[in-house]
C-alpha cells in the first residue's frame, strides 16, 4: 500500500474576509473529492484570509499512479480556479 501525499498553497488575493476564503475552501474541496475520489483538507493557515493550504491524499497500490493522481489533481486546481494563484506544491510518497 502506498499513500501519496500532497499539499497545496494558493493564495487568494480577492478573499476580503474569511467567509470568502470558506467559500473558496468548500467549492474546492467538493470538487476536488467527487472528481478524483481522494481526501482533501486545509492543514494551515486556516486564519490567514489571503491564503489557503491544501492537504490532499491518495491511497493506491502503485506509487506511479498515486503520483499520476496527485499531479492531475494539482493541475485541476490550478487551471480551474482563476480566482486563486498556485504559489507552490509538493508531492510525497509513503
Amino acid at each position: 500500500m502506498v499513500v501519496g501525499l500532497a499539499t497545496v498553497r494558493l493564495r487568494l488575493p480577492e478573499a476580503a474576509t474569511l467567509k470568502d476564503k470558506r467559500s473558496l475552501r468548500s467549492s474546492v474541496t467538493a470538487r476536488v473529492r467527487n472528481r478524483f475520489n481522494v481526501a482533501v483538507a486545509e492543514v494551515g493557515e486556516h486564519d490567514a484570509r489571503g491564503s489557503l493550504t491544501l492537504g490532499i491524499a491518495c491511497v493506491s497500490t502503485d506509487a506511479g499512479h498515486a503520483h499520476a493522481v496527485l499531479e492531475t489533481v494539482v493541475r485541476s486546481i490550478a487551471r480551474q480556479r482563476l480566482d486563486a494563484d498556485m504559489i507552490d506544491y509538493d508531492i510525497e510518497m509513503l
